[in-house]
């Protein structure tokens, strides 16, 4: 499979990112909310009680268009069970990622994080030249509620799995589940599983960005937050 390039500006004649930079068709989706406190974030902490008969996006049958359109960012937690956790970024559930990175940690290790009920993710880089954007930097130092758990580097192009993923979730505008494994192939690193919500997005400076996730349930403060600093 050729490289799949997470820049929406590059040029791809790959059949699977045409169809997923395709306008979608259909009704408007109708966003699931969850009646009492804890929201995306305790969605997340249930996935080891999840089985593989819930794969809440196959329900979703063909994609379908967002409710809101706010301009709102979409950000999307996922990875294997056993496996790394990946982070994408998107200003549309539609759009390929403006940032995609696999984060030092496991998917397991990030649920236990989530037991507090709030998570912040601070990405630091250390670049010296300040000529991209914050978002466009590759090296980054990787904090989790204030615990360094290693170093990453931004995803230049998208695996054939992270492909996948975008593609199911494309009307998605936020929820949490197990997704089907590509390819319906089973693998040591168990089921995959994601959590996608909707941040508003704040730049403090041409060095730093923040992102605080937009509680469903109308819980008070940001249940997760997550920070770009480029130290000067």
């Amino acid at each position: 499979m050729p490289p799949v390039h997470s820049s929406p500006y590059f040029q791809m004649e790959n059949p699977a990112i045409m169809s997923l930079l395709r306008p979608a068709s259909g009704e408007k989706q109708r966003m699931s909310k969850t009646s009492t406190g804890g929201g995306l974030l305790r969605m997340f902490k249930l996935f080891p009680m999840l089985t593989s008969g819930c794969k809440m996006v196959a329900l979703l049958g063909r994609p379908r268009k967002p409710l809101l359109k706010d301009g709102a960012t979409t950000g999307t937690i996922f990875g294997y069970r056993k496996g790394r956790v990946f982070l994408a970024i998107q200003e549309d559930p539609h759009c390929l990622p403006v940032f995609v990175i696999e984060l030092p940690m496991l998917t397991s290790a990030l649920q236990k994080e989530m037991a507090s009920d709030i998570v912040r993710i601070a990405l630091e880089s250390e670049t010296k030249t300040h000529k991209k954007k914050v978002l466009e930097e590759f090296v980054w130092a990787v904090y989790v509620n204030g615990r360094k758990t290693g170093y990453s580097i931004r995803r230049k192009q998208m695996s054939e799995d992270e492909l996948h993923v975008m593609q199911l979730l494309r009307g998605v505008s936020m929820g949490a589940g197990v997704l089907p494994n590509p390819n319906e192939k089973e693998t040591a690193d168990g089921e995959l599983t994601y959590m996608r919500a909707r941040f508003e997005r704040v730049v403090g400076s041409k060095d730093s960005e923040s992102f605080y996730m937009i509680n469903p349930d109308g819980a008070p403060g940001p249940e997760l937050s997550i920070f770009f600093v480029r130290t000067r």
